[in-house]
């Protein structure tokens, strides 16, 4: 597993206006969505591509198009839906399943209680878009989820990651053959004992959507 923070300033700054407590959703949600499509940006560096030629006004030329099949974005219910958006806009060709997934509180452990995939993933790309990563659950139980129909190929996109939950992540995915690469704005110090992460922005979904679990 590959864990690459994008060093930006513009990414820096958002996150910052992020994580203040006085942010409103209205705002947090607009600040998600720009992040989001700075981050795309080097979780796509990898994208698959292929050789086209075309005309342009002048003469013809070289190029490259997105191969087939599209890659997929797959955003973690409910938060991951606060960054489709941002990753949308930085890719409209993709291809979108729904992933739901729920940590229990006490255990932390991640169960799926939804899903709207394709049942063959085989030799797709795939882009897991979830804000938080952890304690590395949920993350690692998607991958999971996603190689077992056949993806060949995961980047998840994450606003915040914690030093715990990127090595318990790590651990869930032993074994794995599948490349597997994380993006994310920044590493956070710690979790708290609730499984939060500090100094992190709260939790992302109620920030989002303005409404208890």
């Amino acid at each position: 597993m590959r864990l690459h923070v994008v060093d930006h300033p513009l990414v820096s700054h958002k996150l910052t206006t992020l994580r203040d407590r006085d942010t409103a959703s209205p705002e947090f949600r607009r600040l998600t969505e720009e992040l989001v499509t700075l981050l795309a940006y080097e979780a796509t560096r990898d994208v698959r591509v292929e050789p086209t030629r075309i005309q342009t006004p002048v003469s013809p030329a070289e190029g490259i198009v997105l191969s087939r099949p599209r890659p997929l974005v797959v955003p973690i219910l409910r938060a991951g839906l606060g960054m489709l958006e941002g990753m949308m806009r930085l890719v409209p060709t993709a291809e979108v399943g729904f992933l739901g997934m729920v940590r229990n509180e006490e255990t932390l452990e991640a169960s799926t209680y939804a899903e709207r995939l394709p049942a063959d993933l085989s030799g797709r790309q795939c882009y897991v878009l979830d804000p938080m990563l952890a304690t590395g659950g949920t993350l690692a139980a998607a991958i999971r989820f996603l190689t077992d129909r056949g993806a060949d190929h995961i980047t998840c996109i994450c606003l915040l990651v914690a030093p715990e939950g990127v090595a318990n992540l790590e651990q869930g995915l032993e074994g794995l053959e599948v490349p597997v690469t994380v993006v994310t704005a920044a590493q956070d110090e710690r979790l708290d004992e609730r499984g939060y992460i500090v100094p992190g922005l709260g939790d992302a979904g109620d920030r989002l959507y303005g409404l208890a679990h």
